[in-house]
């Protein structure tokens, strides 16, 4: 949710009855994502979240800098993603704040675990943005967590309406975590061309960029994702591929509807989603219909 994780969205989440996170990463400064949280409090008196992604860079933003913003602001959930962040999960448990980690693999879950957190996030090869190497899909991977992770998980990856909660809760998992699907929303803070185009494209519209480099990420379908794979099948290097594929260009597409300006990460969820409806529409159908789910055709089959 990189770029898309402001306040806006976050606040009208919160409204809904669901946890929104502010991405940290998103704001150039500590000081911004101070200001940032702030705006969100504006907007909403309910609980929100911030996300921190620690990821291998050249030159890797100031994280430290980013957690103490976050510890002073009182934020009292954080989910963080990305490698080894255990001095970040030690420091935000030190002043009470419950963490959830993304994971993409039992192994990681388990590793996790141990090192402390409150939950997890089990994340499928469905999902948009970084899917692990294993290529392990929810339907397989949930359940395979759940046997022997003991924390709460919930799950990632492919969840986008009722019918995806309602199997999160039979494979394991304590609730849903969506990405994409918040991206087509009305409150969400990008052009109305992406939004347009998740709605219009279907669960094959996406693309695998830097399989090669064993840094896979799942992209939107466009391009620029496919000259970034025709690039790597040449060998051309990360440094060679980086400008084509850099985060400010995506930037750049969710500001002005450039749909052909840089990579934007989305799932393969695009192939269940047909509408850009409010946080609240979202939140309240997915919720309503689980429960007739649950309570009309689950229970038939009981009965039966």
């Amino acid at each position: 949710m990189q770029w898309v994780g402001r306040a806006e969205l976050v606040a009208a989440v919160a409204n809904a009855g669901g946890l929104g996170f502010i991405t940290a990463l998103t704001q150039p400064t500590p000081e911004k994502l101070t200001e940032e949280i702030a705006r969100a409090r504006s907007m909403t008196d309910k609980p929100f979240g911030v996300n921190l992604t620690i990821l291998p860079a050249i030159k890797p933003p100031p994280y430290a800098e980013y957690r103490q913003a976050i510890v002073e602001a009182g934020i009292g959930i954080v989910e963080t993603a990305g490698n080894k962040p255990i001095e970040h999960v030690e420091e935000f448990k030190k002043h009470g704040i419950k963490v959830i980690h993304k994971c993409t693999s039992v192994r990681h879950g388990l590793s996790a675990e141990r090192m402390g957190v409150d939950a997890i996030s089990i994340d499928g090869f469905e999902c948009a943005g970084h899917p692990g190497e294993d290529d392990v899909p929810g339907l397989i991977l949930i359940p395979a967590a759940a046997d022997k992770i003991k924390i709460p998980m919930i799950a990632s990856g492919g969840f986008g309406d009722a019918r995806g909660l309602v199997a999160a809760l039979a494979l394991g998992c304590e609730g849903i975590n969506m990405g994409t699907r918040f991206m087509a929303t009305r409150e969400a803070p990008i052009h109305d061309n992406v939004k347009k185009a998740l709605v219009e494209s279907d669960e094959r519209s996406t693309s695998l960029i830097f399989r090669t480099l064993r840094n896979t990420s799942r992209v939107y379908g466009n391009s620029v994702a496919k000259k970034a794979i025709e690039m790597e099948h040449e060998g051309k290097t990360i440094k060679e591929i980086g400008p084509i594929v850099a985060g400010t260009r995506g930037k750049v597409v969710y500001e002005t509807g450039d749909m052909e300006h840089g990579i934007w990460s989305a799932g393969t969820v695009m192939g269940l989603i047909k509408d850009v409806p409010t946080c609240k529409e979202l939140i309240e159908r997915i919720v309503s219909e689980a429960e007739q789910m649950i309570r009309g055709r689950l229970a038939k089959a009981i009965a039966a």
